[in-house]
């Protein structure tokens, strides 16, 4: 394998230091001694995450990057230009049938509604899989994906690179020392919008000739192409059959310190007070109220948690529990609209005090003068994906296996039900995987696949 050009890596820092990674840290990723061997690769997407999430797995010494597959072939040029030996397909079943022999591990990291096809695919062949958040489009994909992997003993991490970080690392041993008490409860949020209601663009575009539009709609119903953007190569995600709204995009990351400090299982029930979506797309502004199973590290027998997205906040007083005086006073003056608790983030009320874990930063303790003089434990900052592809060679299990983010999935995405049934409360019966109180809910666990896409065990 031809290493990346040093305007490739460049680029590739770029990228990842967009996302809120320090270079210093990847720098001393990519010295890492190699174990014996080579992980033969295969990367199922080829830019936008794709690209990084290839490059990231890549910059091991040990990896070697086989085969790529991308529906749109323009979008292949970057990959070409790195690794002029890569094999490029433009139809993923073509790869595995094709490369079944040749390769080892794989990346998917396409539209959330192939996650689930491709990377049962792979397992299938007995492939080690890096999956980006979400697991899957729906809950029993995320279920059957999970199980599999478990009973196939099979090395799987899923794309929710943050949890390797060593902030979010700090934040989870902040809640299990107890230093802010036992947890009474959570608000967590994302200010992205990915919801766009209104009957789709009615209009018959020419597919590209670079796009093939039937492997990109793979399962899913067909339907005529639009261009601009509408659904390629981003806005699927505002698109119920492609996407899974904000908190599919947004909630697997923003969930993911709170739910493994609190070792959260299965909710128990959740309740919409949001907007619905429309028959094509998702909405905006979402409050979603959770009811948790209490653990160890909670004050009572369950916990609520609460998740808000777009123009949707927690309440002023919550709020007010992390503004610092010159917060207040940014606020107060216009400079700043709302003070700290904008963007993204949660707030973690304990019985002897409040964290605040910003996304992508260094969590925070309140009241300050209490905390004032409290020193953040060490932690260790990790590189996810070498954490994977590291086990893919010596065995072991990363932080973000499919045992610990499928249930992290399958709770996030019980938002994507939620959402249908504004103001109704949702009975969870996990070790069914059913709504034991409003059955017309289950239909929206599981969907039909387009005939002739039909996956084994999907």
């Amino acid at each position: 394998m031809q290493s990346p050009s040093p305007a490739t890596r460049r680029t590739f820092l770029k990228t990842l230091g967009a996302a809120g990674v320090a270079a210093p840290f990847i720098a001393r990723s990519l010295r890492a001694a190699a174990p014996s061997g080579v992980l033969r690769h295969v990367s199922f997407g080829s830019a936008g995450m794709a690209w990084a999430d290839l490059q990231a797995i890549t910059s091991n010494p040990f990896v070697k990057l086989v085969a790529v597959a991308d529906v749109d072939l323009n979008r292949t040029k970057q990959v070409k230009e790195a690794f002029p030996d890569v094999k490029v397909y433009q139809d993923w079943r073509q790869l595995l049938d094709k490369e079944k022999n040749n390769f080892d591990s794989a990346n998917v990291s396409t539209p959330d509604h192939m996650h689930a096809a491709i990377a049962m695919s792979a397992m299938q062949l007995g492939k080690h899989v890096y999956c980006q958040k979400p697991l899957a489009h729906d809950i029993y994909e995320t279920r059957m994906l999970t199980n599999y992997a478990r009973e196939k003993k099979l090395v799987t991490q899923m794309g929710i690179q943050i949890h390797s970080y060593k902030v979010y690392r700090q934040a989870v041993a902040l809640v299990q020392s107890g230093v802010i008490g036992k947890v009474k409860e959570v608000h967590t949020w994302s200010n992205k919008k990915w919801g766009d209601l209104g009957a789709p663009v009615v209009k018959y575009d020419p597919v590209p000739s670079n796009l093939d539009w039937d492997i990109w709609l793979g399962g899913a119903a067909a339907r005529p192409f639009v261009g601009g953007g509408y659904y390629h190569p981003s806005n699927w995600r505002k698109r119920l059959d492609f996407g899974t709204g904000t908190f599919g995009d947004m909630g697997c990351h923003i969930f993911d310190p709170v739910f493994e400090a609190l070792a959260l299982t299965s909710p128990l029930s959740l309740r919409s007070e949001g907007p619905a979506p429309d028959q094509w797309n998702w909405a905006v502004n979402a409050k979603i109220h959770y009811v948790f199973p209490g653990t160890k590290f909670t004050e009572d027998k369950t916990v609520p948690i609460t998740w808000y997205d777009g123009d949707e906040r927690p309440p002023a007083e919550i709020r007010a529990l992390i503004e610092t005086p010159a917060a207040e006073a940014a606020a107060k003056s216009g400079k700043r609209k709302g003070g700290e608790a904008d963007n993204q983030g949660s707030i973690i009320i304990g019985t002897q005090g409040v964290l605040h874990i910003p996304h992508v930063a260094a969590p925070k303790l309140f009241p300050i003068a209490k905390f004032k003089d409290y020193k953040l434990p060490e932690c260790e900052q990790g590189h996810h994906w070498t954490e994977w592809a590291e086990a893919c060679m010596k065995g072991g299990k990363p932080g973000a296996n499919f045992d610990y983010s499928g249930p992290l999935t399958e709770a996030v995405l019980l938002g994507s039900v939620a959402v249908r049934f504004p103001k109704t409360k949702l009975e969870w019966n996990g070790a069914k995987l059913q709504f034991d109180n409003e059955r017309g809910a289950n239909q929206f666990l599981r969907r039909t696949y387009r005939k002739g896409w039909e996956v084994a065990g999907l």
